[in-house]
């Protein structure tokens, strides 16, 4: 048995068990892959996959536990490469950051400056996506480190902590009639068509339970995944918008928006940082972890990776 196999195996599944997306992923053939499937199910004396002629279709008791036993043998490999580029380059390589549009806009630019000051040899690879999708690459080794509201803390495979804390705040055009109120309410939104985030993004669960929880319905107008795209509809008179709070904090306090908190209505959401279980980071990821929040620290980091089962909440 050897890597290549182990990898086809892997990819199999990462693909739902297509061998012509696996063998388009791998940059092989198809036959070539299903070929060395079956010189490694021969060797084991096992069937890792049920098959309905040529295809297969699902993946069998004995299989599942070959797949984990082959995730384990994939992470010490991957380990093993970081190892030897750790002190063979010292404080040299790439880091990958999976990140949501939100984080990667209004929170990481000062740490990645920072990250590029201390080590300038370090390139950074950003790759922006839905939280699901930033979990998806950690877990993957697309990126060594994935941050997002949701999605992170519960994902098998994945080791998480939190970051930071933020609230909802509502932006208007200036002059709207919410803008001269004290405090707003969840009846005076629920009044007005509001421009928000997609479910799956920054938060917009807890804005619509908040709604739930009063028995209002809130008349979404617009839903998108970018604060810059929802402030542009904002702008064109389609309602008020509601983002993040890091999406107002830079702007100017006479421009053309104004915008006003709301952690009273939708409470406090955390952004956590993940890492992939087991994983071996090098020092730079550290240090740029370090950079992100006083909370995290190496030592805190690496007892999480090692195992530590505490739930860590803010």
């Amino acid at each position: 048995m050897n890597l290549h196999q182990f990898r086809f195996v892997q990819e199999a599944v990462r693909h739902d068990l297509n061998l012509t997306e696996t063998a388009k992923a791998l940059f092989t053939s198809q036959p070539g892959v299903s070929k060395a499937i079956l010189e490694l199910e021969s060797e084991l004396g096992v069937d890792i996959f049920a098959r309905h002629g040529k295809r297969l279709k699902r993946i069998t008791e004995p299989g599942e536990q070959v797949l984990k036993s082959i995730e384990v043998i994939l992470r010490e490999v991957g380990n093993l490469k970081r190892i030897g580029a750790e002190f063979s380059t010292q404080d040299a390589g790439t880091l990958s950051i999976a990140t949501t549009h939100s984080q990667a806009r209004y929170f990481l630019p000062g740490p990645v400056a920072e990250l590029r000051r201390r080590h300038p040899n370090v390139a950074i690879s950003l790759h922006q996506g839905s939280p699901s999708q930033v979990a998806r690459m950690v877990i993957e080794e697309v990126a060594d480190i994935g941050l997002a509201t949701e999605s992170l803390a519960d994902m098998e495979g994945l080791v998480s902590l939190p970051c930071y804390e933020w609230h909802h705040a509502v932006v208007m055009p200036a002059g709207h009639r919410l803008a001269a109120l004290d405090r707003i309410s969840l009846e005076a939104l629920a009044a007005e068509p509001l421009v928000s985030y997609h479910p799956s993004f920054s938060g917009r669960t807890r804005v619509d339970q908040a709604f739930a929880a009063r028995r209002l319905k809130p008349n979404i107008v617009l839903e998108a995944i970018d604060a810059d795209v929802i402030k542009t509809y904002v702008r064109l008179g389609l309602g008020v918008g509601i983002v993040a709070e890091l999406a107002v904090r830079d702007d100017p306090p006479d421009g053309d928006l104004v915008s006003r908190p709301v952690g009273h209505l939708f409470g406090q959401n955390v952004t956590r940082i993940a890492f992939k279980r087991g994983a071996y980071l090098r020092n730079y990821v550290y240090s740029f972890a370090e950079m992100l929040s006083t909370r995290l620290s190496r030592a805190l980091i690496a007892r999480v990776l090692a195992g530590d089962a505490q739930d860590y909440q803010l």
